[in-house]
This record gives C-alpha cells, sequence and structure tokens, in this order.
C-alpha cells in the first residue's frame, strides 16, 4: 500500500481520532473488537477521501465486526446491511476501481447531474418507509425508521462510491448524522460497543466533509451527460 501523499489534515485527523479511542477505550472498558472494527472503519474512510482503493480492504473487516456489534444491539437492519451488501460490494468495488486509477492508486473521479441527484434522493425516501416497514415485524427491532433511511442510503452511497462519484458524500455525510443520532441512543441504554461505535461515526462525519471537498476538487466543473449518468459501470 503506497502511504506516500498523505497531507497534514489526513495525518492529524488519523492520528487524533485513532488516540482518542485507544485512550477512551480503557474507560469505557471497549472490547477487543470494538476497537479494531474502530480502527479499520477510520482506515477506510479516510482512504476513501483519498480516493485509496485500499479502503476496500479495511472495509471488509470493517463490515464484519461491525455486523456482530449491530446484532448485538438487535439492529437487524444493519447486520444485514453490511453482511448481505458491505462485505460483497466491498470485494466487487475492489476491482471496479482498481480499472480505474490515474495515479499510483487513486481513482479517478466524477460527478453527476442534478436529474439524477433528484433521482436518487427519490429512491431514498421511498425506499426508506418501504424498508421501515418490514423492520416493525422483526420483534426486539430498535429505531426501525431510523434503521431503515441509514440501511437505503448507506446502499445507494456505496453503489455510488462504487461507481466513483462525487455524490456519495452528501449522502455519507446525512448516513453519519443519522448514525449518532442512532448510537447515541444505544449508548443511553448502556448498548453493547455503543461508546465506541458513537465516536466512529462521529470521526466518520468529519472525514465525509473533509471528503466531499476532495473528491469536488478531483471532479472537473462540468456535470455528466444524461448518457454519462446511467452510465455508471463506465
Amino acid at each position: 500500500m503506497n502511504i506516500k501523499g498523505w497531507n497534514l489534515f489526513e495525518i492529524i485527523w488519523l492520528t487524533v481520532f485513532s488516540a482518542i479511542m485507544l485512550v477512551l477505550s480503557f474507560f469505557w472498558k471497549t472490547d477487543v473488537l470494538g476497537i479494531t472494527v474502530y480502527l479499520t472503519g477510520v482506515m477506510c474512510v479516510v482512504l476513501a477521501a483519498k480516493g485509496n482503493v485500499w479502503n476496500y480492504i479495511f472495509g471488509i473487516y470493517n463490515s464484519i465486526g461491525y455486523a456482530w456489534i449491530s446484532y448485538q444491539n438487535k439492529l437487524f437492519g444493519e447486520v444485514m446491511l453490511n453482511l448481505l451488501f458491505y462485505v460483497p460490494t466491498g470485494i466487487i468495488g475492489w476491482f471496479m476501481w482498481k480499472r480505474q486509477i490515474d495515479n499510483g492508486n487513486t481513482v479517478i473521479m466524477r460527478k453527476m447531474s442534478w436529474k439524477g441527484i433528484v433521482g436518487l434522493i427519490s429512491l431514498c425516501i421511498a425506499a426508506t418507509i418501504g424498508y421501515g416497514i418490514w423492520l416493525t415485524t422483526f420483534k426486539g427491532q430498535n429505531t426501525p425508521y431510523l434503521d431503515a433511511f441509514i440501511v437505503v442510503t448507506s446502499i445507494i452511497a456505496t453503489l455510488a462510491m462504487m461507481f466513483r462519484f462525487r455524490e456519495q458524500w452528501f449522502l455519507y455525510i446525512t448516513i453519519n448524522i443519522a448514525q449518532i443520532v442512532m448510537w447515541g441512543i444505544r449508548l443511553s441504554n448502556e448498548g453493547i460497543g455503543a461508546a465506541a461505535m458513537t465516536l466512529m461515526w462521529i470521526a466518520y462525519l468529519v472525514n465525509s466533509v473533509y471528503g466531499l471537498y476532495r473528491w469536488s476538487k478531483g471532479t472537473s466543473d462540468t456535470n455528466l451527460s444524461k448518457e454519462d449518468d446511467k452510465a455508471w459501470i463506465a
């Protein structure tokens, strides 16, 4: 993995949030799994913000560990999202990004038209309502509609990331805020691993804002055409 090209903000961000977690883990009595899920998650998102293909390797481990913690907290939507979607798309995304690298391990970045953005938002709303209704049928499910919103938006954001669209970061910012709320609720109820997960999503939120900045610089000033919007595999 090429570690060259890291700027001061990225180094400070990664160091500070990793150090905070390691220190607080002693007070929170966070187990080893929670710590490794946090650290691999932080590494994954900072590499994604840089457009570095190696984010997928850290992301696959993070998804498996996060799914187990979510299962312990009865967040079944999160379990299904990570095991049935994030792990396989992590593998697929690795190969898709490897085909579209322009400099070292940095992927070629794209942006979407306004019509494409409106379509994605409409899909998020409709799918969230439908999935939320289904999640209410699971006995013991916590925050079904919030969980549904996170799952649906995460799927769409991940697909946007796989196809190298800048707009993934608008979705991730929204997702991270919702995750902070959801895990904050679990933390108030003394949920298993909730403290580490809350801090992790706060770190993700900071990174998402930075990711939007990086990817905005990495894309051209001209919106994609209608045909380009549809050609997600290109």
